[in-house]
This record gives C-alpha cells, sequence and structure tokens, in this order.
C-alpha cells in the first residue's frame, strides 16, 4: 500500500514539472501591457466597430453593461448592437433607457432576435442576428466587438483592443475578462476557473500563429470582419456551446497555415455577474463541462482519474505518510506555486493555494454533474434552454 501511494505521488510530481516547465507557461497570469500613447497618437484614421450585444433576460446587469460601450473614448466611429434575445424581463428597454440617460440613444440600435432555428445554440444564433444587422442597416463595421450583457469595459478598452489588432496584425484580440471575487465562494472557486482554462489553452501558445492551440474567452472578442467573413461567419460555429473557444480555432485555422489571434487576461475589464452561492458557480462549469469532452464517456473517465492524480493524491499522500511522502509534498507545493499568480490577479492571499486540491473536487463534481444532465437529456442548459445535442443523434 506505501509503495503504491509512493508511486503515485511521483507521478503527480513527474506530472507538475512537465505542467510547470513545458505547458507554455500557462500558470504566469499577466495582463497585457498598455499601447504606448505615442502609438495611439500614431493613428490617423480608426478603423469602424459595432459592438454585438446578446442579451437574454439580462435586465439587472445590461444597463451598466451598454454604459460602458457607449461612453467608449474611441476617435473612429462606434456602434453598440444590442440582440435581445426573447427576453421576458424588460431587457431591451433598460438597454434603451441607458442610452438615453447618458444623451446617446443615436450610439444604439436594439435588434429583437429571430425564433431560434433547430440546430443552433441561443448565443450564437444572437449574435449572427448582430452581425446581419451590421449589414442589413449599413452600419459600418472593419471589426465586431462579440461581448457579453454582463461586461463592464474601462473607456480606453476599444481603442486598446483596435491598436492591438493593428500593430500585431491579429484577427481576433479577446480578453478573459475579470471575473467577480466578492463573496466567499467566489474568492474560493473562481480564480480557479480561469487557472483550469490557462492549464487547457496556454495563453502563450493561443498567441503563437505557429501553434494549432486555439482558444478566446466570449466576454470580449474584437474579431476583424473580414476574418469573420472568410471563415463562414457565424454559421460555421452555428450549434457550439464552447463557441468563444470555437470561433478562435476557426478564425485560426482557416485556409493555409496559422492566422494570428491573441489572449490575455483583462487588466481592467470585468463581469458585472455575481456568483453568490455554490450552485450559481456549479451550473456554470456543468453546462459546457462536458461537451469540452465531446461527450465522451472515456474522456470522462480520463479526466476524473488525471484530476485525482494531479490535484488529490498529493496532499492524501502526504498527509497519510508524512516525511516519506516527501514527492507528494513537492508536488503540492508545486501546485501552490502554480496556483500563486492567479490568486494574486484576483487580489488573494497565496494562503488560499493549499486547498487548490478541494476546489478541484468541487470543479471534478460540476464536469460529472455535466455528464449526468447530458446523458438525461438537460445539457448545455443555460437561460431555460436545453442546448445540448440528443444523446445517440
Amino acid at each position: 500500500m506505501i509503495a503504491t501511494l509512493f508511486g503515485l505521488s511521483v507521478v503527480s510530481l513527474v506530472i507538475w514539472a512537465v505542467l510547470l516547465f513545458a505547458r507554455g507557461g500557462f500558470w504566469r497570469t499577466r495582463c497585457a501591457p498598455p499601447i504606448a500613447p505615442e502609438a495611439l497618437a500614431a493613428f490617423e484614421a480608426w478603423p469602424a466597430v459595432v459592438a454585438v450585444v446578446p442579451a437574454r433576460n439580462e435586465a439587472d446587469v445590461i444597463g451598466a453593461a451598454v454604459a460602458s460601450l457607449i461612453e467608449q473614448d474611441y476617435a473612429g466611429e462606434f456602434h453598440v448592437v444590442v440582440v435581445d434575445d426573447h427576453s421576458t424581463d424588460g431587457t431591451a428597454d433598460a438597454a434603451r433607457a441607458t442610452a438615453l440617460a447618458l444623451g446617446k440613444p443615436e450610439r444604439l440600435t436594439v435588434i429583437a432576435a429571430e425564433p431560434l432555428p433547430a440546430g443552433w445554440s441561443g448565443k450564437v444564433w444572437a449574435q449572427s442576428q448582430g452581425v446581419a444587422a451590421v449589414a442589413s442597416r449599413a452600419l459600418s463595421a472593419d471589426y465586431l466587438l462579440l461581448t457579453d450583457a454582463d461586461i463592464g469595459h474601462p473607456p480606453e478598452a476599444v481603442a486598446e483592443l483596435v491598436a492591438r489588432a493593428t500593430i500585431e496584425r491579429r484577427d481576433l484580440v479577446s480578453l478573459m475578462v475579470r471575473l467577480r471575487c466578492d463573496s466567499i465562494w467566489e474568492k474560493a472557486l473562481i480564480p480557479a476557473f480561469v487557472f483550469f482554462f490557462a492549464k487547457l489553452y496556454p495563453f502563450r501558445w493561443v498567441n503563437d500563429p505557429r501553434n494549432k492551440t486555439a482558444a478566446a474567452a466570449g466576454g470580449c472578442m474584437l474579431v476583424k470582419r473580414a476574418a469573420l467573413e472568410e471563415a463562414g461567419g457565424m454559421a460555421s460555429i452555428r450549434a457550439a456551446l464552447i463557441d468563444d473557444c470555437t470561433l478562435a480555432a476557426q478564425i485560426k485555422h482557416r485556409g493555409q497555415g496559422g492566422h494570428a489571434i491573441r489572449l490575455d487576461v483583462a487588466a481592467r475589464s470585468r463581469s458585472l455577474r455575481p456568483y453568490d452561492g455554490p450552485s450559481e458557480i456549479w451550473n456554470m462549469i456543468a453546462r459546457t463541462a462536458f461537451t469540452q469532452l465531446r461527450y465522451s464517456p472515456w474522456l470522462l473517465a480520463g479526466t476524473l482519474a488525471g484530476m485525482t492524480v494531479i490535484y488529490l493524491v498529493p496532499p492524501v499522500v502526504a498527509v497519510a505518510l508524512g516525511p516519506l511522502g516527501w514527492p507528494a509534498w513537492l508536488a503540492w507545493g508545486a501546485m501552490c506555486c502554480a496556483y500563486a499568480p492567479m490568486l494574486r490577479y484576483y487580489g488573494r492571499s497565496p494562503w488560499w493555494a493549499p486547498a487548490l486540491p478541494l476546489v478541484a473536487l468541487f470543479y471534478v463534481g460540476a464536469t460529472v454533474a455535466s455528464a449526468v444532465r447530458y446523458w438525461r437529456g438537460k445539457g448545455g442548459q443555460w437561460k431555460a434552454r436545453v442546448q445540448a445535442p440528443v444523446q445517440g443523434r
């Protein structure tokens, strides 16, 4: 028994060594550096941008999100299109009232989404309606800012995104916005969400055109309109539940060779959505976790085994074997070192790091729940919609 536990701890330690030194430095949490003022001043003609905001029952946050867009300090043409996706809580009225209160109703267009057709996920359909409105209403748009109804942007956000895309010749520039981290459950669970995402999609690899890894964060994606059309438009990802990463792959992998995209953690763009209880975070994970595993029970089993060896074995063996379990102690220490930068990004003490195995256990439970929901025909449920494909089809 002792030999088995010792062996598992050695495996965990080796895995953590690989993660730390050969996984694209995923654990380094660095915001994109701001664009130099002289670089911004060098722009003679700023491209036109239209923000497309899908919104379904977002009356409690849409006002703040729309205000942050309408008040952008952007020298070029800029317009906001909110797509009301069959809301029943006055989302559209709240958006219009915000624009009116700011004295800039001309910067906002609110449209009602058509009924959701078969084969489309709800958010992507709403986004496609917004993109179509850009053409049908003859709005000038060299770039499209695909953003969510619960995201607050600083005044310089659009200018910096456009400048980065232009200067670095990127077809898509995305920010992983800072999720709210105020309640005790948010403090305990939210930093790990971004940590696990970055481990799956190391940002350095995403940002390298030569690397096939592609990812984006759906809360804030600036995409070149011509690149989106060349990739097949929103219809090319019509059924995607993980729409952001799917779109990033379409943009990066279109045609021959790799095309430049970029993903960073945001310095100031933030989510307005609260997660005051564990059930809300649980549902956020469970909505797409099994989708990420391509609805495969084998990948699910592999994920559970991997998470156990990587996150649960180190503390269990360390406590069980004491000094004899030195590889487990080292693995646990490596885990804490890897997690510390993300905790610092969210303003949390590094003393939270040793609890990451418990947080991982929560995420494992939500992943299993995601699979169970799928097998029960309730996969991908969000905003009262079940969107995952029916099992067996």
